[in-house]
């Protein structure tokens, strides 16, 4: 017997349709509440270390989203300047252990409908053009609205809805996401021959230039700088900036900005922060990947952490037979401290450059928190 019988999640991202996967999976009634009118089309892609790979097996996923993505080995590191010299070649823990590949690179469109079919297959209800507007609490169940209308009656309610997440919101979580200081252009772009791993550029006008593959013919190229108003360019003027700001790299980021040139879409966000102190639940909703932690991309652990929250939180509904307060309990242990060291490395990454730290043991920290993020979750 499960701890719940139907649940609603709120949100079709990696964290809510993972949990979707799993809780469908074990015979439970899912319905999945998504505001935007469909699976996007667009996006870049998503860096994804091996403790993400490791879930996306768990969900049964793994097959459909190794032939789509682009696994891969260790790190360059390049310097600035004419040639752009490899100056590093850095290994990889394989967090996910020695089955996975340490890395891998996807399309982010594409994993969303590799997610959404998997959890559709599995019996999840996915409802798109649905934002939940209100709920209702009582100690045996949550009312759910959508669009105003009542929809349903549910043991859980799963608020998976991301940075700015309404369900957050309507539990009366005041935790938001801040700004850390620093912003990210990002293209998809095509990827030249000779790159075969993720290499970052450290040194010249910006904090990081970078890029990561996502297939045979297809990587997603970022420039990390101090955050500035960028959000209301034309994508013509968006590509522009990218390609001016990237002048100072060389090696394949001629290619890039080639493709830039050509029409490649650039698109810009700030690196965001914040973390829901315990308890992630208020009676029978819990926040889950986004709307419960943010941080930076600096580890590339963010889907990682939102997939450990859901598989966690799934193991725990389908093993126990009454969502009570020893089944909260054991959530917030196992996942809180792993959430909030990931979100602090990430940040205090991010903090070092911008503070022009030089002696910083980024190395160690980064090393400390692969170690800890090979230990399942």
């Amino acid at each position: 017997m499960t701890a719940v019988r139907k649940v609603a999640i709120a949100g079709s991202g990696v964290a809510g349709l993972a949990a979707a996967i799993q809780l469908a999976k074990a015979g439970v009634e899912v319905d999945v509440f998504e505001a935007k009118p469909e699976v996007s089309a667009l996006g870049s892609g998503i860096s994804l270390q091996g403790n993400a790979l490791r879930v996306f097996d768990a969900l049964g996923a793994w097959d459909d989203i190794r032939a789509a993505g682009y696994a891969f080995e260790g790190l360059n590191l390049r310097a600035p300047g004419p040639g752009a010299p490899i100056v590093a070649q850095l290994p990889d823990l394989k967090t996910g252990g020695p089955d996975y590949p340490s890395s891998m690179g996807i399309p982010r469109p594409d994993l969303a409908r590799i997610l959404l079919d998997h959890a559709e297959k599995a019996g999840a209800d996915v409802r798109f053009g649905a934002r939940i507007t209100g709920i209702e609490q009582t100690d045996d169940a949550v009312e759910v609205f959508v669009d105003g209308a009542f929809v349903g009656t549910y043991d859980l309610l799963i608020g998976a809805d991301g940075l700015n997440s309404t369900v957050r919101e309507m539990v009366g979580i005041d935790t938001k996401p801040e700004p850390t200081g620093m912003g990210i252009w990002r293209a998809f772009v095509s990827r030249p021959a000779e790159v075969t791993s993720t290499e970052l550029y450290y040194g010249g006008p910006m904090y990081i230039a970078g890029y990561t593959p996502t297939g045979d013919d297809s990587m997603y190229a970022f420039l990390v700088e101090k955050a500035q108003d960028r959000f209301g360019v034309s994508d013509e003027e968006a590509s522009r900036i990218m390609r001016e700001e990237s002048r100072a790299y060389d090696g394949p980021w001629n290619a890039i900005r080639a493709d830039l040139e050509a029409g490649a879409h650039a698109n810009y966000t700030w690196f965001t922060k914040h973390l829901v102190e315990e308890p992630w639940n208020r009676g029978r909703v819990v926040i889950i990947g986004d709307a419960a932690h943010s941080c930076p991309p600096t580890i590339a652990q963010g889907a990682a952490q939102g997939l450990e929250d859901a598989l966690v939180l799934t193991e725990l509904l389908v093993q126990r037979d009454a969502l009570d307060q020893q089944l909260w309990d054991d959530f917030h242990t196992r996942r809180l401290p792993r959430a909030k060291a990931v979100v602090e490395a990430s940040v205090q990454l991010g903090q070092w450059q911008l503070d022009g730290v030089r002696d910083a043991d980024a190395g160690g920290l980064m090393f400390g928190l692969a170690q800890m993020t090979a230990q399942p979750a």
